[in-house]
């Protein structure tokens, strides 16, 4: 705690602000340093020098000093970002987002002079009434259609979707997912009906399922590839979701029933599921789709140990842009599922004071598809490559992805697959800032840990708040664009990739470089080698290091790779300018920097330490 009473300590002497005094000035000019303590804490070193520099920002122009600044100097500093941005967003291709949204300030502009905030359940209006839920819900009922999920929302049918706007983007999605799908799977108890007439007066009900025989009944385990993005092993940590390579270290050791490229048993557990092997061997050039051989061996695995299963499935993978065969995968999986019982299983409550046994019917998998990029327009391909009407007929036909993917079982009729799914607003259609959208089942709603009186709604997002503005937002893009609007969009983009790829192949080939140009069918990135520091910045490009084999089974090369995005509001202009810089970039005059690694074996943990998992620190992008 700090001691009011004591005096201020001798400061470092060095501009702050815009107009060049430094600390102990700018509180003199408020009267608030005449040799009394102190009110705030001083800077114990200069922010414009401790902090990055971007190029045709001032950072002095942004420092706060405790007068404020002038109306002129804070039009100075708001100008000077207009136009880093401006001049950004003429050069932006690294990054998965669109920036085609011109339409959206004469529209929406007039919002600003509103707080709005969703706060709680996007079907409950609530206490706090400046939202836009009723956007929010048309906006959710679009997507359901889309996604083949039974809509309007109606809390009393298990099959109707329920699902909310995110303040995040598909990182809330996936965590919220894991959540619901480690609780569901973990005998957590299911919303039901309260008794009490007011539901938020009801008593809380969230209780463990008795333990059964089957010491693994309750504990699921995570798979997901590797290409998936890098937020999806944060959020296993944060939410203490047990992995596939956790377990199998703790328990498995071993026991890996997964073969290398010479058909040897794997001597330790991967951290992440193999994506599909390419050219070389391995998935380091290959599609960037997961294998589903290898999701089936290790789900079948764990399945026969008892285990619970959760599998999550990209469609538009962070760097390659690669789609999930999610009908292929669950058409492996669910013979799996049938083999354990895991279709349909008996989950058992107790209640502690009557002793009676309540039985709740539930499966005992969860498959959820983070569709961050691709199921904004997945569908409208998958409708253009059906329907002629449309003019276009895409190079490929999409996978099937969503919650009308259902699969006969032997013993159990039709069985629907996908639990969950999960959008980035951001990224497809497009927003200023992030958000997006979590949908699943009222059947795998899982009761929330608090029910608020003060906000007058169940509490069944993530979030507390949420961002009011990005359903107006997505709300305005959907009610300006007919289904044919959306299908020319993402026609446009497919052919932009297309011609991005050709480009840099011609590129290669008339200048005699060496850049290992690339594109996943129905992708809309192309990948190549990486270019300058400079290009890299002057394009905002997302790189990545991919390990391709050596000589041996204990070497390898890290080659640098850098990808482009062809999104809405790229222009053939931007590409031509891009390609223009690749074309005189010194870097590519250079030989070809690679790396060489020893791959290491998994880091040998003290007794009793249990294995997370690992974390990615570089490449995948972002959600």
């Amino acid at each position: 705690m700090t001691d009011v009473n004591t005096l201020p300590q001798a400061i470092p002497q060095f501009p702050f602000g815009p107009d060049g005094e430094n600390w102990e000035q700018a509180l003199a000019s408020q009267g608030l340093s005449n040799g009394h303590a102190a009110y705030v804490s001083a800077p114990v070193a200069d922010p414009a020098s401790t902090y990055p520099c971007e190029p045709g920002l001032d950072c002095r122009d942004f420092e706060i000093p405790a007068g404020g600044l002038s109306d002129g100097k804070r039009r100075k500093a708001l100008s000077s970002m207009e136009l880093y941005l401006a001049e950004r967003r003429q050069h932006f291709m690294g990054y998965q987002c669109t920036e085609d949204m011109n339409g959206y300030q004469q529209d929406l502009a007039r919002f600003m002079e509103n707080h709005i905030n969703n706060i709680g359940d996007p079907f409950t209006s609530g206490g706090l009434k400046v939202n836009t839920k009723v956007a929010e819900r048309a906006v959710l009922d679009y997507y359901a259609a889309l996604w083949h999920a039974k809509w309007p929302y109606n809390p009393k049918d298990p099959e109707s979707y329920w699902g909310y706007m995110l303040s995040m983007g598909s990182t809330e999605g996936n965590m919220y997912a894991l959540w619901n799908g480690r609780d569901y799977l973990s005998g957590k108890a299911l919303i039901h009906p309260q008794p009490a007439t007011d539901s938020l007066q009801a008593p809380l009900r969230w209780v463990q399922a008795a333990p059964t025989e089957n010491p693994n009944a309750y504990r699921p385990v995570a798979f997901y590839s590797q290409d998936t993005h890098y937020s999806f092993a944060k959020a296993v940590r944060i939410l203490a979701v047990e992995t596939f390579h956790a377990l199998g270290e703790e328990l498995y050791k071993g026991q890996c029933p997964l073969k290398d490229q010479d058909g040897n048993p794997l001597a330790e557990w991967p951290t992440e599921v193999p994506s599909r092997r390419g050219p070389s061997g391995t998935p380091a050039d290959g599609p960037g789709d997961i294998d589903i051989d290898a999701l089936a061996t290790l789900v079948d695995f764990f399945a026969a140990k008892g285990h619970p299963i959760m599998v999550s499935l990209n469609y538009g993978s962070t760097f390659k842009g690669a789609h999930d065969d999610v009908r292929s995968a669950c058409k492996r999986l669910l013979p799996i599922f049938e083999k354990y019982d895991l279709i349909k299983r008996a989950v058992h409550y107790i209640d502690d004071k009557s002793g009676h046994t309540e039985t709740d019917y539930r499966r005992g998998f969860w498959i959820h598809v983070d569709g961050a990029l691709g199921a904004g327009y997945g569908p409208f391909m998958r409708m253009a490559y059906k329907d002629p009407q449309f003019g276009w007929t895409p190079e490929v036909n999409l996978p099937e992805f969503d919650f009308g993917l259902t699969l006969p079982s032997k013993n159990h009729g039709n069985v629907d697959m996908v639990c969950s799914l999960a959008l980035s607003g951001h990224k497809w259609p497009g927003a200023p800032w992030p958000c997006g959208i979590y949908m699943t089942k009222v059947k795998y709603q899982m009761m929330p840990p608090s029910q608020v009186q003060y906000i007058g709604s169940l509490d069944t997002t993530l979030a507390g708040s949420r961002n009011g503005f990005s359903p107006l937002i997505i709300w305005d893009h959907l009610a300006r664009h007919s289904y044919k609007d959306q299908v020319k969009r993402i026609r446009t983009a497919q052919a932009l990739a297309i011609r991005m790829e050709e480009k840099l192949i011609d590129l290669e080939k008339s200048k005699g470089l060496e850049l290992w140009p690339a594109r996943t069918e129905g992708a809309l990135t192309v990948r190549f080698r990486r270019p300058s520091d400079a290009v890299v910045a002057k394009w905002s490009l997302s790189t990545q290091d991919v390990l391709f084999p050596g000589d041996d089974a204990k070497s390898g090369i890290y080659r640098h790779y850098a990808h482009v995005f062809l999104m809405p509001g790229v222009t053939d202009e931007k590409i031509n300018e891009f390609v223009a810089d690749l074309a005189n970039d010194p870097e590519y005059a250079k030989p070809v920097a690679t790396e060489a690694a020893v791959l290491e074996t998994t880091v040998q943990l003290s007794d009793g330490a249990r294995s997370l998992g690992e974390l990615p620190t570089s490449g995948r992008g972002f959600q």
